[in-house]
């Protein structure tokens, strides 16, 4: 009689573990090559210069989707988009029940009416502090304190041990709107035993702590008072205690609110649906806005990230269709510069300043807070969970080392860092790295998903910084030019430059087509293939450029 296959815990990350945002991790139980799965997170991050005319982009969950009839549960850990943007493009590879405490429940429903998933997605809405189980895995949320409502750690208990995963999450003593975390019910984890700690690694290398969200509505309220002209203060859509916090700084000097942005309507949409902001009367409208003298009014708006088609943007530009902002009235960005976001943001704030706008961040003044922890918040958690490992997540590689570091200085057993496709045993036996999957992104573009190292992408690239060439000409059936060869460019002349210089290339195409054998001549493909590189020849010898190059060839 052969002997039953231990069973094993795995850990996989897709998106999250060696970068910050798109978030995507797997947890298996089970015999080898036989594992249930639930997926923690699915989550988006945004394009940037080097993706042309891409927004969005996630992880590609090929890996898992191989295993889909094996996945029990989407669990959900917060409503921020690099932890729940990606269900409405993914779901359907999974096709399995997403789990969410009241306010990412809501705030996914929203997402998925805007597609056609929108009464197929099953949603099970879980209590704050609530327990739950899918397949194998009995699981449990204990409240935390971050930038946005209900963010949770998750317990995930299995016959081979507990582990925690700690989403985003801080230590704050006044967090606003929700209570504190539940410090109480983490050490009581620590009392049970812990066997693995997966831990938000993002704000590493700051130390003390990331401060408290309360702190911020004296040092608000004397940066508003400051201004005697209109004041918009830009911040995460997502930051419903900032948005309490702007409001009574606003209040507190006369001024109403109006939120302009369709995320901050949202988000704003979304709390009070589920008992937030409820002694927040309802903010002023954009029409509105128009009726209330300039010291008396505040705009919360979105774009603090410099984003093209954000509310901020718009204002700057003067394209806004309600609200305007002119020299002497007042930005205030309630926010932080994410990674990657610099050019954008400085490119904003300079169109502020070219119009004579007062631009302040949080360099000039103490106007935000951050969601993630610092080094004293890391510990404190290490020394609540007391974990025989620490398995550092979101961040980058420099990120996880440093906090898997951190971790031993606070008398954690063992650490150890991996990136995403690398799958961790957790239990039996040695902690180890047993297997690399593949991963990749995919990114949203038009109306279809495509991979982000896709020949499309790649093209697109290619003629954004060489340009592209068509050339279009007719033979007859012997081989002989009868009309053409056209030449139609896309990015390699400045305005009316003289179109002569193109002359030379048509008579190199000419004479390239009159080298081939007869036989030749006679073959598309081979006529195809010569004029395409003639053409390239030519680009590359007047201009320098090696432009995409497409041929039209036609038999008369």
């Amino acid at each position: 009689m052969n002997a039953q296959k231990p069973k094993e815990l795995l850990y996989c990350p897709l998106g999250g573990a060696g970068e910050i945002g798109m978030n995507l991790y797997l947890y298996g139980y089970g015999t080898p090559g036989e594992h249930e799965w639930i997926i923690v997170d699915c989550g988006i991050t945004f394009g940037d210069d080097s993706m042309p005319g891409v927004d969005v982009v996630m992880a590609d969950p090929a890996f898992i989707e191989e295993h889909a009839p094996y996945i029990s549960a989407i669990v959900l850990t917060h409503a921020h988009e690099d932890h729940l943007g990606a269900v409405p493009y993914l779901w359907h590879r999974f096709r399995v029940p997403v789990y969410a405490t009241p306010f990412a429940a809501a705030f996914l429903k929203r997402k998925l009416a805007e597609t056609d998933l929108v009464n197929m997605v099953p949603i099970k809405k879980v209590p704050l502090g609530g327990k739950f189980s899918a397949g194998p895995f009995d699981m449990e949320f204990v409240s935390m304190t971050h930038s946005i409502p209900e963010p949770n750690a998750l317990v995930i208990r299995t016959p081979e041990g507990t582990i925690v995963h700690t989403g985003d999450f801080k230590f704050d003593p006044e967090p606003v709107i929700c209570d504190e975390a539940d410090e109480d019910r983490l050490e009581e984890l620590g009392d049970e035993g812990v066997l693995a700690l997966v831990c938000d690694s993002t704000n590493v290398f700051s130390p003390g702590t990331s401060h408290s969200e309360g702190a911020l509505e004296e040092s608000l309220t004397k940066a508003i008072g400051q201004c005697r002209q209109k004041v918009a203060v830009t911040c995460f859509a997502s930051n419903i205690a900032r948005l309490e916090t702007i409001y009574r700084a606003a209040q507190a000097n006369d001024r109403d609110v109006v939120l302009v942005g369709r995320s901050l309507r949202r988000m704003d949409e979304v709390a009070r649906e589920t008992g937030y902001l409820d002694d927040i009367p309802p903010f002023v409208t954009e029409k509105e806005a128009g009726y209330i003298p300039e010291d008396k009014i505040l705009i919360i708006c979105t774009g603090s990230q410099g984003e093209p088609q954000a509310a901020l943007s718009k204002i700057a530009e003067g394209t806004h269709p309600n609200i305007s902002l002119k020299a002497g009235d007042t930005v205030i960005f309630s926010s932080r510069t994410i990674p990657g976001n610099e050019k954008s943001i400085g490119k904003l704030q300079n169109m502020l300043v070219r119009r004579e706008i007062d631009v302040v961040t949080d360099k000039d003044a103490f106007i935000h807070v951050s969601g993630h922890p610092a080094r004293d918040e890391l510990a404190k958690m290490y020394q609540l969970i007391r974990p025989q490992l620490a398995v550092p997540m979101h961040g980058e590689l420099r990120h996880l080392n440093a906090n898997a570091d951190l971790a031993l200085e606070c008398n954690v057993p063992e650490s150890i860092v991996i990136e995403n496709g690398e799958v961790l045993r957790l239990a039996p036996g040695p902690v180890e790295v047993v297997d690399t999957v593949e991963t990749g992104r995919l990114v949203w573009e038009g109306k279809r998903l495509v991979p982000l190292d896709g020949e499309l992408l790649r093209g697109r690239k290619r003629a954004l910084f060489n340009g592209a060439v068509v050339v279009s000409l007719a033979l007859d059936e012997k081989g002989k030019i009868v009309s053409g060869p056209k030449i139609t460019q896309q990015g390699l002349l400045e305005g009316d430059e003289d179109q002569d210089v193109l002359y030379s290339i048509v008579d190199d195409i000419y004479e390239a087509v009159e080298r081939l054998s007869r036989k030749d001549k006679r073959d598309d493909e081979v006529v195809d293939e010569e004029v395409r590189l003639a053409t390239r020849r030519g680009f590359r010898k007047i201009f320098g450029k090696k432009p995409i190059t497409s041929v039209h060839l036609l038999r008369v």
